[in-house]
Protein backbone atom coordinates (compact mmCIF):
# COMPACT_ATOMS: atom_id res chain seq x y z
CA UNK A 1 0.00 0.00 0.00
CA UNK A 2 1.68 3.17 -1.25
CA UNK A 3 -0.02 5.57 1.13
CA UNK A 4 1.59 3.88 4.13
CA UNK A 5 4.98 4.29 2.49
CA UNK A 6 4.21 7.95 1.85
CA UNK A 7 3.18 8.46 5.47
CA UNK A 8 6.36 6.72 6.63
CA UNK A 9 8.53 8.84 4.34
CA UNK A 10 6.96 12.01 5.71
CA UNK A 11 7.32 10.78 9.27
CA UNK A 12 11.00 10.05 8.69
CA UNK A 13 11.65 13.35 6.89
CA UNK A 14 10.14 15.29 9.79
CA UNK A 15 11.85 13.11 12.43
CA UNK A 16 8.46 12.27 13.91
CA UNK A 17 7.89 9.42 16.32
CA UNK A 18 4.10 9.16 16.26
CA UNK A 19 1.44 9.24 13.57
CA UNK A 20 -0.51 11.83 15.52
CA UNK A 21 2.22 14.31 14.61
CA UNK A 22 1.43 13.71 10.94
CA UNK A 23 -2.28 14.14 11.67
CA UNK A 24 -1.56 17.50 13.30
CA UNK A 25 0.29 18.71 10.18
CA UNK A 26 -2.58 17.54 7.94
CA UNK A 27 -5.18 19.11 10.27
CA UNK A 28 -7.04 15.81 10.67
CA UNK A 29 -7.90 13.53 13.58
CA UNK A 30 -5.16 11.03 14.54
CA UNK A 31 -7.62 8.19 13.97
CA UNK A 32 -7.68 9.13 10.27
CA UNK A 33 -4.00 8.17 9.93
CA UNK A 34 -4.80 4.76 11.37
CA UNK A 35 -7.67 4.40 8.88
CA UNK A 36 -5.28 5.33 6.05
CA UNK A 37 -2.75 2.73 7.15
CA UNK A 38 -5.47 0.05 7.28
CA UNK A 39 -6.82 1.00 3.86
CA UNK A 40 -10.22 2.14 5.16
CA UNK A 41 -9.57 5.75 4.16
CA UNK A 42 -7.51 7.09 1.33
CA UNK A 43 -5.16 10.04 1.25
CA UNK A 44 -6.65 12.92 -0.73
CA UNK A 45 -4.72 14.38 -3.63
CA UNK A 46 -3.99 17.53 -1.61
CA UNK A 47 -2.69 15.47 1.31
CA UNK A 48 -0.55 13.33 -1.02
CA UNK A 49 1.05 16.40 -2.60
CA UNK A 50 1.70 17.97 0.82
CA UNK A 51 3.29 14.78 2.17
CA UNK A 52 5.36 14.25 -0.97
CA UNK A 53 6.66 17.81 -1.19
CA UNK A 54 7.72 17.72 2.45
CA UNK A 55 9.35 14.30 2.07
CA UNK A 56 11.46 15.00 -0.98
CA UNK A 57 9.27 12.78 -3.16
CA UNK A 58 8.03 13.80 -6.60
CA UNK A 59 4.35 14.77 -6.08
CA UNK A 60 3.39 13.27 -9.45
CA UNK A 61 4.74 9.88 -8.38
CA UNK A 62 2.90 10.21 -5.06
CA UNK A 63 -0.36 10.91 -6.86
CA UNK A 64 0.13 7.90 -9.13
CA UNK A 65 0.80 5.65 -6.14
CA UNK A 66 -2.20 6.93 -4.22
CA UNK A 67 -4.47 6.44 -7.22
CA UNK A 68 -3.23 2.87 -7.47
CA UNK A 69 -4.22 2.34 -3.83
CA UNK A 70 -7.73 3.68 -4.46
CA UNK A 71 -8.55 1.34 -7.31
CA UNK A 72 -10.47 -1.82 -6.44
CA UNK A 73 -9.90 -3.62 -9.76
CA UNK A 74 -6.64 -5.61 -9.37
CA UNK A 75 -5.74 -5.33 -13.06
CA UNK A 76 -6.18 -1.57 -13.15
CA UNK A 77 -4.44 -1.21 -9.79
CA UNK A 78 -1.48 -3.11 -11.23
CA UNK A 79 -1.44 -0.76 -14.24
CA UNK A 80 -1.32 2.30 -11.96
CA UNK A 81 1.53 0.74 -10.00
CA UNK A 82 3.38 -0.09 -13.21
CA UNK A 83 2.99 3.50 -14.45
CA UNK A 84 4.30 4.84 -11.12
CA UNK A 85 7.33 2.53 -11.18
CA UNK A 86 8.02 3.25 -14.84
CA UNK A 87 7.99 7.02 -14.46
CA UNK A 88 9.77 6.94 -11.12
CA UNK A 89 12.70 5.34 -12.92
CA UNK A 90 12.60 7.71 -15.88
CA UNK A 91 12.11 10.90 -13.91
CA UNK A 92 10.10 14.06 -14.42
CA UNK A 93 11.46 14.69 -17.92
CA UNK A 94 9.79 11.54 -19.22
CA UNK A 95 6.47 12.42 -17.58
CA UNK A 96 6.55 15.87 -19.14
CA UNK A 97 7.40 14.47 -22.57
CA UNK A 98 4.61 11.90 -22.31
CA UNK A 99 2.03 14.51 -21.29
CA UNK A 100 3.14 16.81 -24.10
CA UNK A 101 2.93 13.96 -26.60
CA UNK A 102 -0.57 13.01 -25.46
CA UNK A 103 -1.70 16.63 -25.68
CA UNK A 104 -0.33 16.92 -29.18
CA UNK A 105 -2.03 13.71 -30.26
CA UNK A 106 -5.35 14.91 -28.89
CA UNK A 107 -5.22 18.18 -30.83
CA UNK A 108 -3.51 17.27 -34.11
CA UNK A 109 -3.06 13.52 -34.59
CA UNK A 110 -1.10 13.68 -37.87
CA UNK A 111 1.40 16.31 -36.77
CA UNK A 112 1.65 14.94 -33.25
CA UNK A 113 3.59 11.85 -34.19
CA UNK A 114 6.17 13.83 -36.12
CA UNK A 115 6.52 16.34 -33.26
CA UNK A 116 6.96 13.56 -30.70
CA UNK A 117 9.68 11.96 -32.80
CA UNK A 118 11.44 15.31 -33.12
CA UNK A 119 11.16 15.94 -29.37
CA UNK A 120 12.58 12.50 -28.58
CA UNK A 121 15.54 13.06 -30.92
CA UNK A 122 16.34 16.45 -29.35
CA UNK A 123 16.47 14.96 -25.87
Amino acid sequence: MYQSKLLDAYKKAQNYVQDKQIAHDLHIQPSRISEMRKGRRYISDNEAVFLAENSGIDPEIALLGCHADRNENPEIKQMWEHIAKKYNGLGLKAISMTCAGLALMATTPNKALANCVLLAELC
